[in-house]
């Protein structure tokens, strides 16, 4: 019986799962998977787990199986596949599983690969990435899926923090000269954008400078009360940990009315450039025909995540063009696909050959 990859990412991209949504995509992919590997499955918290090969180096691939919401008709058209999640991150997670389930024996016997689809990626609750720190064993390596693509490897990504500020006034005339609700919220944002400009002056390049967004605001009121109410977004360089962000936001609402609750705080990471993954990567991408390069990211991922405890080298990788994530024309080209399930098989190949196991990895569950 022959695995069939293309059929294996039309399915699942095919399937809607929105964050919070993932179980009849997690089932599909355990049932495509089942008979190619040793073990597929789905965890405590919805994860989809594939596991093949007994070998002593550990490679763990760690994907995401949610999307952002937003249905695009799913169709395919010139060699692309149109649909939500395609790029963001099915595609790559699909040719984790294709090259998992087509896996030489002789990469088999010498290495443990485990497949991971993550649910929730896409929410700062990240369950998926933080249920598999919390039960597995440190790998000796971590390849990340998202699009990089297919020539391309991705080491780091900015860290996030995000922010809720909100207040609640007693109803007046508009005659009153007093600030209302919404222009308190807006002077908080006002002192939010002149602090960024100030604290990146002198810095170069994007991934090195703090980014903050105005995300949502409203406002409103029933007759006794006024209301506003704004969701601010930050992306953190590695200089900058989301405390000094927040301690500055409490002193921007201090002596006002406006209240701010910051959520989802991850750091920045990134990784080396020359580590024995890189290395690998750099070899399979040339011996495809491709000129290989390194990334880094102003987003955030499950990177950041596993990046804060565990110290194995960790690059991201897939297919894709990532400036085509969370938009309504999010497609990914099938020969894009196929070209990265041919490096990843080279990559793990080569890993394989190496047989030589990390030997500080942490305690817990492993791929054995």
């Amino acid at each position: 019986m022959t695995f069939d990859s293309a059929a294996l990412l039309q399915g699942a991209v095919a399937i809607e799962s929105v964050s919070g949504h993932e179980a009849e995509l997690a089932e599909f992919l355990v049932e495509q998977v089942s008979g190619f590997t040793d073990r597929a499955y789905r965890d405590e918290v919805g994860n989809v787990v594939v596991t093949t090969g007994n070998g002593s180096l550990k490679v763990l691939f760690v994907g995401h199986i949610d999307t952002v919401p937003g249905l695009i008709p799913v169709r395919l058209e010139n060699d692309r596949l149109y649909g939500r999640g395609s790029v963001d991150a099915k595609g790559a997670l699909c040719a984790a599983l294709s090259v998992a389930a087509t896996l030489p024996d002789a990469a088999r016997a010498n290495l443990s690969l485990g497949v991971i689809g993550a649910v929730e990626e896409e929410l700062p609750s990240s369950t998926g990435a933080r249920h598999l720190l919390a039960t597995w064993t440190q790998p000796d390596f971590v390849i990340v899926g998202e699009p990089s693509g297919w020539d391309s490897i991705t080491l780091g990504y900015k860290g996030r923090l995000l922010a809720t500020l909100a207040v609640e006034l007693d109803g007046r005339h508009s005659a009153v000269d007093a600030p209302t609700a919404a222009a308190e919220v807006v002077a908080v944002w006002n002192d939010v954008s002149r602090w960024v400009v100030e604290i990146n002056a002198g810095r170069e390049g994007l991934f090195d400078r703090l980014q903050v967004s105005l995300q949502e605001i409203e406002s409103g009121g029933d007759g006794l009360k006024q209301s506003a109410r704004a969701s601010i977004g930050f992306r953190l360089p590695q200089w900058l940990e989301s405390e000094t962000v927040v301690a500055f936001l409490q002193r921007a609402v201090a002596d006002g009315p406006v209240t701010v609750e910051p959520s989802g705080a991850e750091s920045a990471y990134r990784g080396p450039r020359d580590t024995p993954l890189t290395r690998a990567f750099r070899v399979a991408i040339r011996r495809q025909g491709g000129q290989p390069r390194t990334k880094v990211k102003t987003g955030t991922s499950d990177m950041n995540i596993i990046g804060s405890r565990w110290t194995m080298p960790m690059v991201a990788y897939g297919p894709g063009d990532s400036s085509l994530d969370h938009t309504p024309k999010e497609h990914l080209m099938m020969a894009e696909y196929q070209q990265a399930i041919r490096v990843l098989a080279e990559v793990l190949v080569q890993l394989a050959d190496r047989q030589e196991p990390v030997k500080d990895r942490r305690s817990g569950p492993s791929l054995d």
